[in-house]
């Protein structure tokens, strides 16, 4: 017999697993029923076979009104929750006319700079019935209330409103980079946000822990979960420092991983994620509501799995990646388009990643019972390798003085670019199949006609900023700007004094430039 295979984080995987595997399982610990604790089997009792995951769709790119028509779409297609990509700038707390901006406007998704951009993405959509995720992360906080501003203008109370933001700015230092204020700084304005939603907005998730930009980086599934849950705890540690009750934040709190195409590994891995989160809720935070305990998580598919290669290939990989996610007990999915390796998904491309879905919730038996895993030989083994795996790397960022500290260590960053750098020589080396790439190759690949964005969208914009700063009322407005930095300074809530900045008129970008005046902005460690 030739050597072991090995899964995605190292873990050695048999041929054949039998009775015996895993050693002395106890089904009651280990697996619990679904929807009790330790929630290995699903967050809720019935999961599926009441109703399917929330099926997302991610869209947004160049101006309001495009992405509005592109919503409208999706609504009509058939999607219960909208998910939102903002351009680079919104992302970093720029307008569309700072010079920083020039080039990416509209680039990555939609330009966000005032409450009238806000009032064109949802014009004609039913904030009281969908449900928006916003993947937004430094300056959530400012574009969840531009949010609850427009659903007030519609008569929607805040207490209606269901979503998520993003909102989670550690993996920013870890994986992706667009951060603005300094750690303890941020963590300030997430517990803020907290405090704030539990009053304003209590059906809202207030933060979604990302895993998934750390898998796209090159993390392992091991160590996706394993940064995931440090730094959820490291913001359970805030929220409870600034004077707030778990029980009153944690119920809020939600995940977001990859699903890649290893779908056995990633179902294992969504179990153990429950399993250990719901034991450091209860055993080191002391949550007694069975709802703070339940890890509940938004899935995409891999989007650094697709190849700009034959691209439709890349529709089996998301209905696989797909399949995984539901298998492993997801509360929403978002399915990649088949063209995104090159551009911005086309409108055919889109609705057919959402056909995905729907073909998995309605043509296979996958919702008829609950976690078909439970019990296997294999899944259960590999569910407890898994743990195991996640928690010695948890460990791990605990004795470098937990995430933050380890942040600034560069720990995190260095063990998953040492991952990355792993996974690519395996493809160079033809170690690791990439269907179209390194095998099966074609000699010639098939046209294909990306969707391009219009330079035209970053000019228009700018235009309408222009027009807003000349007709509010400018003086009001650097009295509440003023009024936002004074909060700063002190230890109020910062987020009652950012939703009256917005509603008068102000920017994304002045709010963001209002705070780095008074808590600065992150300067990278050296070993970054």
């Amino acid at each position: 017999m030739g050597s072991l295979a090995h899964s995605e984080s190292g873990l050695p995987i048999q041929p054949v697993y039998d009775a015996g595997t895993p050693a002395d399982f106890d089904a009651d610990t280990k697996l619990g029923a679904p929807g009790r604790f330790p929630f290995t089997r699903g967050v809720y009792p019935s999961m599926y076979t009441g109703r399917p995951w929330t099926m997302r769709q991610y869209a947004g790119f160049g101006t309001a009104k495009e992405s509005n028509e592109r919503y409208h779409e999706l609504v009509g297609a058939g999607t219960g929750g909208l998910s939102v990509a903002f351009d680079l700038p919104t992302q970093m707390g720029y307008d569309s006319d700072e010079a920083i901006a020039q080039g990416e406007v509209g680039k990555v998704g939609v330009a966000i700079d005032s409450i009238q951009d806000m009032r064109t993405l949802f014009r004609g959509l039913p904030l009281d019935k969908v449900s928006t995720s916003m993947t937004i992360n430094a300056p959530a906080s400012t574009l969840l209330l531009l949010y609850q501003l427009v659903a007030a203008e519609q008569g929607v109370p805040g207490n209606l409103l269901t979503g998520t933001i993003q909102n989670d700015v550690l993996k920013e230092y870890i994986a992706r980079g667009t951060y603005i204020f300094p750690p303890k700084q941020s963590l300030r304005l997430i517990s803020d946000t907290f405090a704030y939603c539990h009053r304003e907005l209590p059906r809202w998730n207030t933060i979604s822990i990302s895993g998934y930009h750390m898998a796209e980086a090159g993390a392992t599934p091991a160590q996706e979960i394993a940064f995931t849950l440090a730094n959820a705890k490291e913001y359970v540690r805030a929220a409870l420092a600034a004077g707030l009750d778990v029980d009153d934040f944690a119920p809020r709190l939600s995940f977001f991983f990859v699903a890649r195409t290893t779908l056995l590994e990633e179902i294992a891995k969504f179990r153990a994620a429950r399993r250990i989160w719901a034991r450091v809720m209860r055993e080191e935070f002391g949550a007694q509501n069975p709802k703070s305990q339940m890890l509940r998580f938004h899935t995409q598919t891999a989007g650094v799995q697709l190849t700009a290669q034959q691209p439709e290939v890349n529709l089996v990989r998301v209905a696989l990646q797909g399949l995984g996610a539901v298998l492993g007990g997801t509360q929403s999915l978002h399915t990649n388009s088949y063209d995104e390796a090159i551009a911005l998904p086309t409108q055919k491309a889109a609705r057919l990643a959402l056909r995905t879905q729907q073909v998995i919730a309605y043509e296979t038996d996958v919702t008829k019972t609950v976690d078909p895993f439970a019990g296997s030989y294999f899944m259960e083994s590999m569910t407890d390798e898994l743990e195991a795996a996640v928690l010695e790397l948890m460990q791990a960022v605990e004795d470098r003085g937990g995430a933050v500290a380890a942040i600034e260590q560069g720990f995190q960053k260095s063990e998953i670019e040492r991952s990355a750098y792993l996974i690519a020589q395996e493809i160079d080396n033809k170690e690791r199949t990439v269907v179209g790439v390194n095998t099966f190759v074609l000699d010639e690949e098939e046209p294909y006609e990306p969707l391009r964005v219009d330079p035209q969208i970053e000019f228009d914009q700018q235009e309408r900023l222009a027009a807003l700063r000349r007709d509010r009322d400018n003086d009001a407005l650097e009295r509440a700007l003023d009024a936002l930095r004074t909060a700063a300074q002190g230890t109020e809530n910062v987020l009652p004094a950012i939703r009256e900045a917005l509603r008068g008129h102000a920017t994304v970008g002045e709010v963001s430039h209002a705070l780095r005046d008074v808590w600065g902005v992150h300067v990278p460690h050296d070993t970054f």
